[in-house]
Order: structure tokens, then C-alpha cells, then sequence
């Protein structure tokens, strides 16, 4: 069975969803970004899941795995959505997103509703944190899962960026996932599938907190008055310098948080 990363493959995960790796690798996607095929074998119509970057070629191919019934998004940033106008007029289909401006032909998404394309129920859980408009979709039945989008990733820790990023949202995100049934597998955005949502979710939780308890230290031996690159460089020394302006992002929402909540 093909393994990821596989580039210009569509990788079967579960029997009811597959995987096209978009070629957009980068310090932020990870090796890309996942577009997600989601359909029971020999459903007249399949749900496309973030079309991905405008790259002609990776919307060729995933439109050629159609036909294509529905696109949802998980949400706005550009490596999932850049490539939804081309790919809604390759396919004909309609786009739901949470964000009504993202919609074409359809509404937007409500949060607990039930979407069935391709013979698959998906349930719509609004995660905002990430960003506010961030949603994830549940896969209930015989082979649960959950498609996260940058919610949570396959590797790595999902980046809160101020202002769109709210951390208190993202934390309440997170315990929200966290009380998922046990066993559904991680569908993520970018990098590879995860066995466990609940224990992702947890694992997030201890991290974010580990965090701000590093940001309260550093804001105690800098002074309250630390700019974000001061305390990212106390905080975050042990992270790859090239994602130091989205942990400078990231610092911000924390701050906010500690604000929010003192």
C-alpha cells in the first residue's frame, strides 16, 4: 500500500476516503497539502475535501477521481482554497464552507449538521482557534475518522496566528475533539494520518499548556513589556528558525489569551 508522502497518487486511507498530496511543501504544509476524495465504493459521486493551491495539474488529477458532487473546505487559508475556482468550474460542483463568502451554489455549513456525499455522512464540527472559520468533519459509522484540516496535523503542532488565530477558541477546539469517541482516526491537512483523535487532541492540549506556562516564565524574567520576537526567541530556541515568524504569530495570540484570562 502506498505510503505518505506520495505526490500525483491518490492513496487510499479508509475504504470511504483517499488522499492526493498536493506538490506545495513548504516549512508551514509540511510535505503539502492533503486534498481529501471521500466516497463508499461504487457511490455515483464523491466529496472533494480542500481542492488545495492552484496548481493546475493537482486539480486535473483530483477532478478526474470525480465525479465530483461537493466540495467542502475546512478553511480559508490559501493552500487549501487557491484552487477552488478553477476546480468548481473543472467539476460543476457546489462549495460549502463555514465562511458564506467561500460558498458557491450552496449554503455555508452549520455547525452539527449532517453533509452525506458519495454515500458518506459527515458531521460538521466548527473548531475555530486555528482560524475562526475552521471546521472539521466526523465519519461516524464501521470506520470512524475525522478530516481536521489544520485543526490538527499529521506532524507537528498546528500554528494559532494572531489575529485570525484566537487561542482560547483553539483550546476549547481542542477539548471538543478531545471528547470524541475513542478510535477515530486523524484525516489531516498536511502530513500523515493519526490512529487516535482523542489522544492527538489531549496531546495538543498538554502542549499548548506546557506553552504558556513558557511564556508566563519568560514574561516574568523579560518584563511584562517583552515584544512576541523577545519571548519567541526564549520560548521557541529549540524551533527551526525558518517558522520563527509564525511562533512570533503564535506568541501573539498567547499573550492575548494570558490578557484575556488574567
Amino acid at each position: 500500500m502506498t505510503e505518505h508522502p506520495a505526490y500525483a497518487t491518490l492513496r487510499p486511507v479508509t475504504r470511504y476516503a483517499s488522499v492526493l498530496l498536493a506538490r506545495n511543501p513548504s516549512p508551514m504544509t509540511l510535505e503539502g497539502t492533503n486534498t481529501w476524495v471521500v466516497g463508499e465504493p461504487g457511490a455515483t459521486g464523491r466529496a472533494v475535501i480542500d481542492p488545495g493551491p492552484e496548481d493546475a495539474d493537482h486539480l486535473r488529477r483530483v477532478a478526474d477521481h470525480g465525479p465530483v458532487s461537493l466540495v467542502l473546505l475546512t478553511h480559508h487559508h490559501g493552500d487549501h482554497t487557491d484552487g477552488v475556482e478553477r476546480f468548481a468550474e473543472l467539476t460543476g460542483a457546489p462549495v460549502r464552507a463555514l465562511d458564506p463568502a467561500l460558498c458557491r451554489d450552496a449554503e455555508p455549513l452549520r455547525d452539527g449538521e449532517v453533509v452525506e456525499a458519495g454515500g458518506v455522512e459527515l458531521r460538521v464540527l466548527a473548531t475555530p482557534g486555528h482560524t475562526a472559520d475552521s471546521v472539521c468533519f466526523a465519519v461516524e459509522h464501521d470506520e470512524p475518522a475525522v478530516f481536521t484540516g489544520d485543526s490538527v496535523l499529521g506532524r507537528g503542532t498546528t500554528v494559532v496566528a494572531h489575529p485570525d488565530g484566537h487561542l482560547g477558541s483553539y483550546l476549547e477546539s481542542l477539548r471538543r475533539l478531545a471528547d470524541l469517541p475513542e478510535g477515530l482516526r486523524v484525516l489531516p491537512g498536511h502530513g500523515p494520518e493519526l490512529p487516535d483523535v482523542r489522544a492527538i487532541a489531549t496531546h495538543y492540549l498538554q502542549h499548548r499548556h506546557q506553552r504558556l506556562d513558557q511564556v508566563r516564565a519568560a514574561l516574568a524574567d523579560l518584563g511584562p513589556d517583552a515584544t512576541p520576537r523577545q519571548v519567541v526567541e526564549l520560548v521557541y530556541a529549540d524551533v527551526d528558525r525558518s517558522v520563527w515568524p509564525a511562533a512570533d504569530l503564535t506568541v501573539r495570540a498567547q499573550l492575548t489569551y494570558l490578557r484575556e484570562t488574567a
